[in-house]
């Protein structure tokens, strides 16, 4: 079964993410980097393992190969557990359940709000004066 994988894509912010599980020997990796190094923050890679973890899958078990772009560190955290998600879900459908319990099939639709004219920024009004 060698180049047989399944493919999940996830968004966060203005990150996008293209996750791709096969059947391996646990081998992770980012933009064609070792995950620990592409996410090196404290709980990053933690972060992005967990859907594998609440579906009951050992992280040795599986290669995942991510191409993710766009965003910051966090948004493509985010885009690449999303991802991770979907594609589980493709793998096996009965997953669904104990992944959306844990809030990993959920989109964060959280974006950066856009400036408006007469502010400083999308919400700060400059200084009142009252003369």
């Amino acid at each position: 079964m060698a180049g047989q994988y399944t493919e999940g894509i996830g968004r966060r912010k203005e990150s996008s993410a293209r996750v791709r599980l096969s059947s391996g020997t646990g081998i992770f990796t980012v933009n064609d980097k070792p995950a620990a190094d592409y996410f090196n923050r404290t709980g990053d890679l933690e972060a992005v393992v967990a859907p594998l973890q609440a579906a009951g899958i050992e992280p040795s078990t599986v290669d995942v190969t991510v191409k993710v772009a766009g965003g910051g560190v966090s948004g493509q955290t985010g885009a690449v557990q999303l991802g991770m998600a979907r594609a589980l879900v493709k793998l096996n459908n009965e997953l669904i359940h104990t992944l959306r319990e844990g809030g990993y099939l959920t989109r964060d639709a959280r974006v950066k709000e856009r400036k408006k004219p007469g502010l400083k920024r999308a919400r700060k009004a400059p200084t009142y004066t009252k003369r």
